[in-house]
């Protein structure tokens, strides 16, 4: 088997010896696009099992086989962190997914608040968002994106074991400050919407004892710029970048 030059999610279990049916747009992918053809590498994950060193075993041009050689790497999950944001315009929609699934998020939430712009999304395309952006960074694990649902819903029936960083505009130039003793919880990151919360939002939010407003520094961000900043503090604060 050639070096590996590809990394591809698949929806099938891993194993030695295991023989790997390949979609349509996958084989197109492999040997249409990358021009891989029998015996090249091509490094494989599924969310589960690690990843594998595969070698094609057919390749067509509507589909194709590999077979898993070798794991190469252990299942590296992310901390148990949700990602809930407003959906913006398309290209930094996609963006913010893209982004949370590269710094390690394990779900992704769009939320619809009172000043949102975009009305639906579509999750399909998001989703395959998220696995590329597993697939290029070095990955193992593809966070779920989640349907667009109201934020009001979403926190009446909110699990009170998962804190919630609450990321308030309206206190940029504040302390960002997160309870250094609820390391090892569950959590969320709420990020608004371009518009910024409500007022009746802001008392959901601060009546509720799990959530925790802060500031991401003396400027208000633009909400894609916004989901960053919040996934790097939560991470270096009580994620896997300590």
């Amino acid at each position: 088997m050639t070096n590996a030059k590809v990394r591809l999610y698949v929806d099938h279990l891993l194993g030695q010896g295991q023989t790997v049916p390949l979609t349509r747009d996958q084989a197109h992918y492999l040997f249409g696009v990358m021009r891989l053809a029998p015996g090249d590498g091509v490094l494989l994950f599924n969310g589960r099992d690690g990843e594998w060193r595969a070698s094609v075993a057919e390749a067509g041009k509507r589909g194709g086989s590999l077979t898993a050689e070798q794991q190469s790497g252990p299942q590296a999950n992310p901390p148990d962190v949700w990602l809930l944001f407003a959906p913006i315009k398309k290209a930094r929609t996609d963006f913010i997914v893209e982004k949370a699934a590269e710094m390690g998020t394990a779900r992704i939430l769009p939320v619809q608040t009172e000043f949102t712009n975009a009305e639906r999304i579509r999750r399909d395309r998001l989703q395959a968002h998220a696995v590329e952006a597993a697939e290029q960074c070095g990955g193992t694990y593809v966070p779920e994106v989640a349907e667009l649902q109201p934020l009001s819903r979403l926190l009446t029936d909110w699990p009170a074991e998962r804190q919630l960083m609450f990321c308030d505009e309206a206190l940029a130039g504040g302390a960002c400050a997160l309870p250094g003793d609820l390391a090892g919880a569950p959590w969320a990151i709420l990020i608004g919407p371009e518009g910024g919360f409500s007022p009746a939002e802001r008392t959901q939010l601060g009546a509720l004892p799990f959530a925790h407003p802060v500031a991401l520094g003396p400027r208000i961000l633009r909400a894609d710029t916004a989901a960053v900043a919040a996934l790097t503090v939560w991470q270096q604060a009580l994620g896997d970048w300590g």
